[in-house]
This record gives structure tokens, sequence and C-alpha cells, in this order.
């Protein structure tokens, strides 16, 4: 039934693909726009096919159909950006096989003690700090069989407990949250920026991301804590006593690929400091490849080989990538063929409205439409909408697009909001309306903490 109802959207996008194509001849490089902008729209939408595959489209057509030229498209999926996220995929790929992300989380979970609350808390704050610095998607994938194995260790009775499931949620909330912390935490952080730089000259760095992402990740991860501890009720009193945390040793590969992670951090932070004494500037991305070379070069004390080799590569989400150079395309297909100044003008209704009207509204509509649509793919479709909005009200582009890209990947309800929600729901012991419940709450706290944090530190 699923194939047959895939294969029929399919025919669907195609035939009004084809439809727009031939009622203009194929001449209006407008109407070829919105032909290929639609169609990937729609397919991100119902994910009829791989997303990473639709990512691919412009590579295909986008040239012939006269949209974009050799070099502007080679611009697109060679961007600084994508090898900023390679290289924060190989950190991570580091940190995932000599397993420092356990040792992070047990130690952690050790220092916080046994209760239930307690637990609960070191997992949420644990699975966030990770987050911060690897893809959510990573982290989910990381922590969830961590999440799994205390839920087993408890008595059966226990399993549907609300520990157990705020357990199970933390792991998909604060792989989110966490992601909104760093400019790398989540894909569309880093999608948001590449936008705004490549078409609208406008950079923002790691540490400017920083500033506003790092105090509403710190923030949410406390209120969802603090949630979960009252929805808890007679739960949060109780002892954990089925499940013991087993403190190791680290070994000395796994100080290595440590310090490599930290002195990465330290270059991506204090950037404005350290360029002035060496003489030459530096970009995120030259730190993140500088950081990934190490982990190839430096070899380990344990295997007497690299502490990562190539085949350790075949575990990156190659697929990512793709869709980053996909989204940067669209963008820049959209704005050189004059589509976004159509959108922007249908936005003009809203500038009747005060500044601080648009901003709540721009954030509702990233939250809860996350919920349905892909958080990178709705950041690629609306931050050029809402920046040439700005232009044309004389606001700072990244007023309107920061904002807009924190709610994006804010999204709790849905098992397709966000890709941790759709690894955890996988573990089989959650149901959508405990999400839904849960989540919509958690919805409308990120939408306060993201509104204030838009009017004070933007």
């Amino acid at each position: 039934m699923k194939t047959i109802k895939s294969k029929l959207l399919i025919a669907i996008g195609l035939l009004l693909f084809f439809t727009i194509l031939i009622s203009t001849g194929a001449k209006s490089t407008f109407w070829n726009t919105i032909a290929i902008g639609g169609l990937m729209i729609y397919f991100w939408v119902f994910e009829v096919i791989p997303i990473y595959v639709t990512a691919l489209i412009p590579l295909v057509l986008a040239v012939p159909l006269g949209i974009l030229d050799k070099s502007e498209l080679a611009s697109a999926y060679g961007d600084s950006n994508v090898y900023l996220f390679f290289g924060g995929f190989i950190l991570a790929l580091g940190l995932e096989k000599w397993k420092v992300h356990e040792q992070v989380a047990r130690a952690i979970i050790h220092f916080v003690g046994d209760s239930k609350p307690r637990i609960l808390f070191g997992f949420l704050m644990s699975t966030g700090l990770i987050s911060m610095w690897i893809s959510n998607t990573a982290t989910a994938l990381m922590m969830l069989p961590m999440a799994m194995a205390i839920i087993h260790a408890l008595p059966e009775k226990e399993h549907k407990s609300k520990f157990a499931l705020f357990l199970l949620l933390s792991v998909a909330y604060a792989s989110s949250i966490g992601g909104v912390g760093t400019l790398i935490g989540s894909p569309p952080n880093t999608q948001m920026a590449s936008i705004l730089e490549n078409t609208y000259h406008v950079r923002v760095d790691f540490f400017t991301w920083m500033k506003i992402g790092m105090p509403i990740s710190i923030l949410m991860l406390l209120a969802t804590f603090g949630f979960f501890y009252f929805s808890m009720g007679k739960e949060r009193k109780e002892k954990h006593a089925a499940f013991v945390i087993h403190k190791t040793p680290w070994s000395k590969d796994q100080i290595i690929v440590s310090c490599i992670f930290l002195l990465v951090v330290f270059l991506w932070s204090f950037k404005d400091l350290i360029t002035p004494l060496l003489g030459f500037s530096y970009r995120d991305e030259n730190v993140a490849l500088f950081g990934g070379l190490l982990l190839f070069v430096i070899p380990s004390f344990e295997q007497k080989k690299p502490l990562l080799i190539w085949k350790d590569t075949e575990k990156l989400p190659w697929g990512i990538l793709v869709l980053f150079g996909g989204g940067l395309a669209l963008a820049a297909m959209l704005e050189k063929n004059g589509v976004m100044l159509e959108l922007s003008k249908l936005m003009v209704n809203l500038s009747s409205y005060s500044y601080l009207t648009i901003i709540a509204a721009l954030i509702v509509l990233a939250v809860f439409a996350s919920e349905v649509l892909s958080n990178l793919a709705m950041v690629s479709i609306f931050v050029p909408i809402v920046a040439n909005f700005a232009i044309q009200l004389g606001v700072p582009i990244q007023n309107f697009a920061i904002p807009l890209t924190l709610g994006a990947s804010l999204a709790f309800m849905l098992p397709v909001g966000t890709p941790p929600n759709a690894i955890v729901f996988s573990s089989g012991f959650l149901h959508v309306k405990h999400m839904v419940k849960y989540g919509f709450v958690l919805n409308c706290i990120a939408i306060g903490l993201i509104f204030l944090a838009a009017l004070f530190l933007l």
C-alpha cells in the first residue's frame, strides 16, 4: 500500500513539474525555477524518495534549464560549510570509535547519583553536551542504547513507567536541544549560515551563533528537566538501584582524541584572539578539517595505527553533505531568478505589524512547521524568504534568520519532527500520544525562550 501511495505521489509531482515546463516552453528561468524548486519541496515534504536523492536534482537540471551556471552550482555543493560539517563528522567518528561519549555519559551519571531524577538529569545534560559538538542524529544513535540498557535493568513492570518514558524522551529532546548550542551541532544551523554568507554576504561565525544558541540550549535543557521532574509524580522520590554505573579508567587513546577535540573547540571559540598571535586568519572549516586530519595522522597506542583510518569513514553520514549542497543550490536558484523577491512581496501584509509580532510569528511557524517538514529542508526554503523580507523592512537579516533556524530544530511533538525523535521512537517503547502530550508543552517553552533571546541577544 505504501509503495502504491509513493508511486502515486511521485507521478503527481512529475506531472506538475512537466506541466509547468511544457506550458511555458521551458524558456522562462523564473518558471523553470518554480518547477524545479516546487518539485524539490514537494519531494522533501512527502519524502517519497530519500531526501538526499532529492538534493541531487539541481545537479541534473539546473544548468540545462539555464537556472544556474556551472560555477554557481559548484559553489553550492562545494560550499565551505559543507566542509565544516565534514570535519565535524570526522571528529564525531573519532569520539564514537574510541567511546569517549560513553566515558562522558558515565562520568556525568556517576557524578549526579543514582536516584531516578538524578539519572534523568544526567542523561539530559550529557546528551545535550555531546550534541553541542557532534551531529544531533549521531548523538541520539550513541545515547539510545545506553538509555535502553537502563530501562531493561528495571523490573519489567517499570518498563512503561514515567521514568522510562522520560529517559527515552530525554535522549530525543536533548539531542535536538544541544544541537542548537553551536554552529555545528545541527545541520540547519550551518545551512542558515551558508545561505546568509553566500547570498547576502552576512557572516554568522561559530562564536556569533554560540552567543545566542548556547544560552537557549542550556536554559531549554534545564526547563525540560524541570518539566519532566514535576511530571514524574511519586516516581521522583524513588531510587534506581537496579542499575549500577561502572566507572572505567580513561585509555590513552581516549585522552588523545579528547585533547584533539578540545583543541578544535578552543580554536573555534577564541578565533578572534588567536588570529592576531598567529599572524594569519583561519575559518571554522579550516579548524574542523585540521582536527580531522590529526585523527588520521596521530597513531593509536592500542592498535599501532592512526586513530582513524579511511575505512572508518564508511560510517560517515555522507547524505547530509549532499543535502547541504542541494539546499544551497535551491536557495541560489530562488534568489538569482527572482522567485525570492516575489515571495517576499507576499509577506508585505506582515509589515504592518510590530517587529515583536513578526518575530513571534516566525518562531511559531518554524517550530510547528518543522513537526511535519524536515528541519533542514525548512531552513533551506524559508531562510531566503525571511531574509528578503528583512531587507524590505530594513531589519538585520540575522534577526529573522537565526530565530527561524533555532525554532526549526526544537520540534518535539512528532516522530518526523527531527531525526532524534524518529530514532528514539524506533525503540518501540514510545507512542505518538506521549510525544504529542509532552512535546507540545516543550514546543511552547522553546517558542518563549527563542523569543526572549531574539529580543535581548540579537
